[in-house]
């Protein structure tokens, strides 16, 4: 059974119903510090210090890779390396769509064995440089088809 997409305006950072999962791109070079992440560490310090301290790791800390960090009961927050870089090199930016499905799927998974919605930003779409054209047919494949309920968040 598929399950939906839905938009919506509101804070990303307040999903309901719980569980939930709050999914949103990183990039791979350890920088966090603008867009959506200052939403994230304005909440909670949890997602930031645990990127951090992946990052430093190296333990499968590479694009398409995801890191899931629960913030609240039945709430998480899922880091997907889906950026290389934070600044486009010549006319290709930093987002790498193959990362981004591939972290999708990865969430898709860890959703459906904990019962919970996907909720997200327009992601990949601001900082990263990326289509959102392109990345809504990858939300589509990898969440909805799999039977994940996904609300995606504009600002108000």
């Amino acid at each position: 059974m598929a399950g939906s997409l839905t938009y919506t305006k509101g804070d990303a950072t307040a999903p309901e119903p719980r569980p939930a999962i709050i999914a949103h791109v990183c990039n791979d070079e350890g920088a966090w510090g603008k867009g959506f992440v200052m939403a994230l560490s304005e909440k909670w310090s949890a997602p930031e210090q645990a990127y951090r301290d992946w990052y430093a790791s190296g333990e499968e800390f590479a694009l398409g890779a995801v890191q899931v960090v629960e913030v609240e009961d039945g709430l998480c927050v899922a880091n997907i390396i889906g950026q290389h870089g934070i600044r486009p090199q010549g006319p290709v930016p930093p987002i790498r769509y193959e990362a981004i499905e591939a972290g999708l799927c990865e969430v898709a998974k860890r959703a459906a064995d904990q019962g919970a919605s996907v909720h997200m930003p327009r992601i990949g779409a601001g900082l990263a440089g990326g289509s959102w054209e392109k990345i809504e047919p990858l939300i589509e494949e990898c969440l909805v088809e799999a039977g994940v309920d996904v609300t995606v968040y504009d600002l108000p």
